[in-house]
């Protein structure tokens, strides 16, 4: 007769070879596994090296990274806000009912968006709030500047959350970490809390790509030298339009490839 312990032991087993199994299966949750702690290592890594070589900008720490932390929360929230309405759908089963009736694909992407701004407005204007309440900082001594900053980042994190959902139902639930987790990619090479002068010469090329990096040099220099840098607003409109021009054809590309396979109906928990 086998001892308990030994039953047990087996039991534990068979449920540790499951998602050994799984993991096997799923490149996507494997990346996940590794993601998280090497993009804190590059990006505090920056941070840390930023602030030991450049000692002048000390006391002027807290109101950047206030502003910054805050209008970073303007992107991940955008981004977060149209991946969730969409997660929202599969997770009641309910996207291929949607089409079912008259409305489009386009509609639903205009709705997740419409979404998102109330979204995003509702979450970062409570952390504007408290940051006013608790540190005596008001991110609208930007001034107008502000408007501009506020609206290439929500546009830029719309373009991501379609990039996310498109990635979800090609790949299904098992990609949903990435709605979490997607943006901090773009994180170390967007300069948010340091100039982007600061990141590797070939790693630069890779920033100025990005509409995220022109935004936060253009808040540090209305922050820093009362200017505003309208070459870097304008870069980062034109980037914008192509983003938000790939994020929505990747969303119908999905959408068209789940139904012709039939995954309409089956994408869900």
């Amino acid at each position: 007769m086998t001892p308990p312990a030994v039953l047990a032991l087996r039991r534990m087993y068979a449920m540790v070879l499951r998602h050994l199994y799984l993991f096997r299966k799923s490149w996507i949750r494997v990346l996940e596994m590794a993601y998280w702690p090497t993009m804190q290592m590059v990006l505090w890594g920056f941070i840390a090296k930023f602030l030991a070589t450049n000692s002048s900008w000390v006391a002027q720490v807290p109101g950047l990274l206030v502003s910054a932390l805050l209008l970073w929360e303007v992107l991940f929230r955008g981004q977060l806000g149209v991946a969730l309405s969409f997660f929202e759908e599969l997770y009641a089963r309910n996207l291929g009912h949607l089409f079912v009736s008259p409305l489009r694909p386009l509609e639903l992407v205009a709705s997740m968006i419409a979404v998102s701004f109330f979204r995003t407005a509702i979450g970062v204007g409570a952390a504007i709030a408290l940051a006013v309440a608790l540190y005596r900082y008001s991110i609208f001594d930007l001034g107008v500047p502000l408007v501009t900053f506020f609206a290439n980042l929500l546009v830029c994190g719309w373009a991501i959350g379609l990039m996310v959902a498109a990635l979800v139902m090609r790949y299904g639930l098992a990609a949903e970490n990435f709605a979490w987790g997607a943006i901090f990619v773009a994180a170390p090479v967007s300069g948010i809390y340091y100039p982007i002068s600061v990141l590797p010469d070939w790693l630069q090329a890779v920033a100025w790509c990005l509409p995220t990096s022109h935004v936060f040099e253009g808040m540090r220099a209305v922050l820093l030298e009362r200017t505003f840098l309208w070459r870097e607003f304008w870069t980062a409109v034109g980037l914008n339009v192509l983003y938000v021009a790939a994020g929505i054809a990747l969303f119908l590309a999905a959408f068209n490839g789940a139904r012709r396979r039939g995954m309409l109906l089956q994408i869900g928990e």
